[in-house]
């Protein structure tokens, strides 16, 4: 038998227990832990290193640049045809009209055929810009959405532990639907208010010094009005963003929980906490339209205001013959033209200040990092012996706490021979799933190594260490497809016959056989078509199919009745045959096929050894047994 160090083998229950902090097992299973107050994941944001945002925007459009630079190239084109117009307008007036009256037709057809043209122009380059412009940002938001979505999967258990899914959701929805936005109207408005501004007082200043001068300068207090609405916005799509995605935390979290809801009549506290949520977002949501409605006003005011100036002034220079009528023409249709797109301008800021937003929201999501890191230099494990069943586990020198608690399993020593069925009991909060996770590597330990065949675990691939040790739920979670795919999970090669073979080894097949469509019957979201203890089944043929050295149980028949437990039972006994197994349980009747039985209390190790020297002995598993026994009696 193999001991620990801080093990008292049959000693009594006070022997070792209380002694360390209370055990958390993690907020999935003995209890839920709360996070601290200073914890970032409490809250909605992520922290987001500076420059982060940027390189993100950068990484995204940089595989995309000759796209970008034609989208820009077409609408420098369509811009130059647009703003051509009134240029034609002010030689009609001064050359063609006076012609005309002379019997030349010409200039006036030239002008004709000018309009023609800068009209065709303008559609051919904005339909070039729409096509362009919108292959670029789908490519770009296609290419954040798999980012999110392969970087959440490859962030570590403890990350999702405590950043709900709501949020992740919200970051792949909410704010790339925020991004679409900018990239494919946005960044429209902002390029024709940046080319048509430059275009424009260029031409004024070519036309008028002194009315381009004027229409130059009157920028001045735009571009205050900009600035100020910019810092008001920022704050407020912040807290739009973060509002929305309270609103689908609560969302997701109650549908997913629909049944305790209904069971325990919780729809009205619900109600009552949606619509807080609720009027938070209405809230943050009228004070981004009130900001961008003061910057409207704003703009239109400091806009019809120099204007009427240019105008008036322009006219009494025309009556006193220091200014051509034609070049009054063109500029009016010119400052026309240069504040329509300020108006327009707010537009973009609005989708700007909400994307920027979304995207210091998604480069923080990006920017985490998982606390249980793919080695650089993977090392293999040693090919398994023929005659030696399983794996040696060994924990050495291990000692754990949550980055938001104390230390939850104290400093110990622990093996587990090759081979062995090894049950790990106790009351809830005891460290029991706490120790089933550093072994399936879902955690790494604060102190000391996690060793498999001596190799640790920190050194292996992930795809090794799958391939070696698998773990199962108590919720045995299947996805939405056939019974056939979530059997084959942890072997997608897996041929039709060497997958039923698992589930007739387990005890599935009957009744896979029995759903309407066999083992191609949809399963539905979380395998709502079937039983609870048929679940389990299929999770146990997912696991006897993957064929790993070393399994996990982790409360296998906690959920499940008397004769679910039975036929889970039966294939737990098929499924740990030939390999090293460690069993979670709560339920004494799952101990009886163990070879071995560890004891848990606090965090530490009370009793080892084989459930008959236990139940002989008399420590806490032994009194467990006996009202076990009771109950059954009973």
């Amino acid at each position: 038998m193999t001991t620990t160090t801080n093990t008292n083998t049959n000693t009594s229950a006070g022997a070792g227990a209380g002694t360390g902090p209370r055990a958390d097992d993690g907020p999935e299973d003995d209890e839920v832990r709360v996070p601290s107050p200073g914890d970032p994941f409490d809250q909605d944001d992520l922290p987001t290193p500076p420059g982060a945002t940027g390189s993100l925007l950068r990484s995204l459009l940089a595989p995309h640049r000759r796209g970008v630079v034609l989208t820009v190239l077409a609408l420098l084109l369509q811009q130059g045809a647009v703003q051509s117009g009134p240029l034609i307008v002010a030689y009609a007036i001064d050359s063609a009209v006076p012609a005309f009256r002379d019997h030349a037709y010409g200039p006036l057809i030239a002008v004709g055929v000018g309009f023609l043209l800068t009209a065709c122009c303008s559609a051919a380059f904005q339909y070039a810009y729409i096509q362009l412009s919108a292959r670029v940002s789908q490519n770009v938001l296609l290419d954040l959405r798999g980012r999110i979505f392969r970087h959440a999967q490859a962030l570590s258990v403890d990350f999702h532990d405590r950043y709900t899914s709501g949020r992740v959701i919200s970051r792949a929805t909410t704010d790339v639907e925020s991004l679409r936005e900018l990239l494919s109207e946005g960044l429209q408005e902002l390029v024709n208010v940046i080319l048509a501004s430059a275009y424009i007082t260029a031409m004024l200043l070519w036309l008028d010094l002194g009315i381009g001068s004027v229409a130059a300068l009157s920028f001045v207090p735009l571009f205050v009005l900009i600035r100020l609405y910019r810092r008001r916005a920022a704050r407020a799509y912040g807290e739009r963003s973060s509002a929305i995605a309270a609103v689908i935390v609560k969302f997701v979290e109650t549908m997913n929980g629909i049944r305790p809801v209904r069971a325990f009549r919780r729809e009205q506290a619900n109600d009552e906490h949606f619509a807080v949520l609720n009027h938070r977002h209405e809230r943050a949501n009228g004070t981004a339209m009130l900001e961008m409605a003061r910057y409207v006003v704003g703009s239109r005011l400091i806009a019809n205001t120099a204007v009427a100036g240019m105008v008036l002034w322009g006219a009494y220079r025309v009556a006193g013959g220091t200014l051509e009528l034609g070049v009054l023409a063109a500029a009016v249709l010119f400052i026309r033209r240069l504040y329509d797109p300020i108006d327009r301008l707010a537009m973009f800021l609005n989708s700007y200040e909400s994307a920027a937003a979304s995207l210091k929201k998604i480069a923080g999501l990006l920017e985490q990092t998982p606390s249980v890191p793919e080695p650089s230099v993977p090392r293999p494990l040693p090919a398994l012996q023929d005659e030696r069943p399983g794996r040696e586990v060994e924990f050495d020198g291990v000692s754990f706490g949550y980055r938001t608690g104390g230390e939850v399993l104290p400093p110990f020593d622990l093996t587990f021979p090759a081979g062995q069925t090894v049950a790990v009991v106790g009351s809830t909060g005891a460290g029991k799933s706490t120790l089933a996770k550093l072994l399936a590597r879902f955690y790494d330990p604060s102190h000391g190594r996690v060793l498999l065949d001596g190799v640790d675990l920190r050194e292996l691939s992930t795809a090794e260490l799958r391939r070696g040790v698998v773990m199962v739920t108590q919720e045995a979670f299947l996805f939405s497809g056939s019974v056939a795919e979530n059997i084959a999970i942890g072997r997608p090669d897996a041929s039709r016959a060497e997958i039923e073979r698992a589930a007739k080894a387990i005890g599935a097949h009957d009744f896979i056989a029995a759903l309407p469509d066999g083992y191609d019957t949809d399963v539905r979201k979380r395998g709502g078509r079937i039983s609870a203890g048929q679940r389990q089944l299929v999770a146990f043929a997912r696991a006897l199919l993957a064929d790993p050295a070393v399994l996990i149980l982790d409360e296998a028949t906690s959920s499940l009745d008397i004769p679910g437990e039975r036929a889970v039972q039966r294939a737990m006994l098929t499924v740990l045959r030939g390999r090293t197994a460690v069993v979670i349980a709560h339920r004494l009747s799952t101990v009886e096929i163990a070879d071995r039985v560890l004891v848990m209390e606090g965090g530490r190790v009370i009793e080892d050894g084989s459930p008959a020297e236990l139940i002989g002995g008399t420590g806490v598993f032994a009194g467990l047994h006996r009202a076990w026994r009771e109950s059954v009696v009973s």
